[in-house]
């Protein structure tokens, strides 16, 4: 069985100098769920643009096979969909069902299965009836769950997801949860939210200052009171 996604001496540096990634090495494994726990400024967020080559970086990034450059972006981001912390970042078409249905069409589907492939992403979420609706009208749940369908309609082999119940009321935090529950792709989980660490994922990787900090089961990273509060987290 292939490694889903594989990172060995990732490194970013921002432009003005600041190192946000040092050089960091781990491997995710098809179906595994894993949560990027740490405080903010940990390099969680540039770790899941860098994957998703939207920051330059060295190192190696392999993602399904795919080893990430600038001549296989496209197909390497064909293998992986980021949810990111802002849904409005995600959702800028006139419509939900042109939203969720531009990623299929960019992974060359034609128009009719592109259609089937967001309006079955759009149904999974629970937003069917919504497909004409602007983003702009949807409600902070309904953008988070519009977000999850742009790439759940992309049959990815990785989710990298980036505060996923951050700003959510009970009922939409639930359903998140659910869905995200019901999954069988491999997953990358940045969060503060601890509860949902524990809900959804088998293993945590702790980040600060740019470098891992602990890598092991959930249950031990989460256990480790004295470890959460040398970081932040406790």
């Amino acid at each position: 069985m292939s490694t889903t996604l594989e990172v060995r001496d990732l490194r970013v540096r921002y432009g003005d100098g600041t190192e946000a990634l040092h050089g960091i090495s781990f491997a995710v494994e098809p179906g595994q769920r894993v949560a990027l726990i740490g405080p903010n400024g940990a390099g969680k967020t540039s770790l899941m643009l860098a994957i998703m080559r939207g920051l330059d970086f060295t190192g190696s990034i392999v993602v399904d096979g795919i080893a990430s450059s600038r001549g296989s972006a496209d197909e390497l981001r064909s293998r992986c969909g980021m949810m990111f912390q802002e849904a409005d970042d995600q959702l800028f078409m006139p419509t939900l069902l042109d939203d969720v249905a531009f990623g299929p069409l960019n992974q060359g589907l034609d128009a009719h299965a592109a259609q089937h492939a967001a309006e079955d992403a759009i149904r999974t979420v629970g937003l069917a009836g919504l497909e004409s609706r602007s983003a702009h009208h949807l409600s902070g749940g309904q953008k988070r769950c519009a977000a999850l369908a742009t790439i759940l309609s992309m049959r990815v082999k990785l989710l990298l997801l980036d505060e996923p119940g951050a700003n959510l009321d009970f009922r939409s935090r639930k359903r998140l949860l659910e869905l995200l529950d019901g999954r069988t792709e491999a997953m990358l989980l940045a969060t503060h939210d601890l509860d949902l660490v524990q809900r959804l994922c088998t293993r945590a990787i702790l980040l600060d200052a740019g470098q891992i900090a602990a890598d092991g089961p959930v249950e031990q990273i989460l256990g480790d009171r004295s470890l959460l509060a040398a970081h932040g987290l406790a």
